[in-house]
C-alpha cells in the first residue's frame, strides 16, 4: 500500500518560503534559493533519484493557497496525476479534468487521493496541509529538502505540532540533504 508523503523543500531554520510572500513572489524574498538542488534533478545522483521519486507518485493533495500560488500547475504537477486540493468554502469549477476541490476535510482529502493512486504513494505539498495532516495523524512520512541556508524569516513548515518522527532516510547530495521521516505511531 502506498504512503502519504509531504515532499518539502526547507531552510536550515525552518523556511519553505522567506518573507513576504504571495501571488507576485510565490516563494517571497529569497525563497527561490531554496529550490537550487533542483538544477540537478535531471542528472544522475542522489537529487535525481529522490527527484525521480517524487515524479513517481500516482496523486497529489495539495493546500489551495499552495495551488494557487503554484499558478495551478497548469493542471499538471506531474505525469497527469490526479490532483485534490483542501479547500474551505466554496470553491470554484476546477479548470482541468485532473482537479478536484475536496470541501469536507483532510480525512477524506487523503481517502480520495489514496483511491486514485491506488497502490503507489501521494505526494503532499503545503505547509498548513502538512500540519493538518499531521495534526489529524494521516500523514506517513515527511520528506525534507534541507538547504543549507538562513532565511531568517518568511513561512515556517512546522508550528507548534509535538510529534514524534523516526529518521528513516538520510542522502548527502551537492547543497541539499534529503531527509525522510516516518510519522510515529
Amino acid at each position: 500500500m502506498g504512503r502519504i508523503r509531504l515532499y518539502m523543500t526547507m531552510s536550515l531554520d525552518g523556511y519553505i518560503a522567506g518573507p513576504e510572500d504571495g501571488v507576485d513572489a510565490p516563494m517571497g524574498v529569497d525563497g527561490f534559493r531554496l529550490f537550487n538542488w533542483l538544477d540537478l534533478r535531471d542528472e544522475p545522483g542522489p537529487s535525481g533519484e529522490v527527484y525521480a521519486e517524487a515524479m513517481s507518485t500516482r496523486a497529489l493533495i495539495s493546500g489551495r493557497r499552495t495551488y494557487e500560488l503554484a499558478g495551478h500547475w497548469q493542471g499538471d504537477h506531474h505525469d497527469g496525476v490526479p490532483i485534490f486540493v483542501l479547500t474551505r468554502g466554496e470553491p470554484p469549477e476546477p479548470e482541468w479534468d485532473r482537479v478536484h476541490y475536496v470541501t469536507d476535510g483532510v480525512e477524506s482529502a487523503m481517502a480520495q487521493a489514496k483511491a486514485a493512486a491506488g497502490d503507489a504513494n501521494v505526494m503532499v505539498h503545503g505547509a498548513s496541509l502538512a500540519q493538518a495532516l499531521l495534526h489529524a495523524r494521516v500523514l506517513d512520512e515527511l520528506e525534507i529538502h534541507l538547504i543549507p541556508i538562513l532565511l531568517g524569516a518568511g513561512r515556517r513548515l512546522f508550528d507548534g505540532e509535538r510529534i514524534p518522527l523516526e529518521l528513516a532516510r538520510v542522502i548527502d547530495a551537492p547543497g541539499v540533504t534529503h531527509l525522510r521521516y516516518r510519522v510515529a505511531s
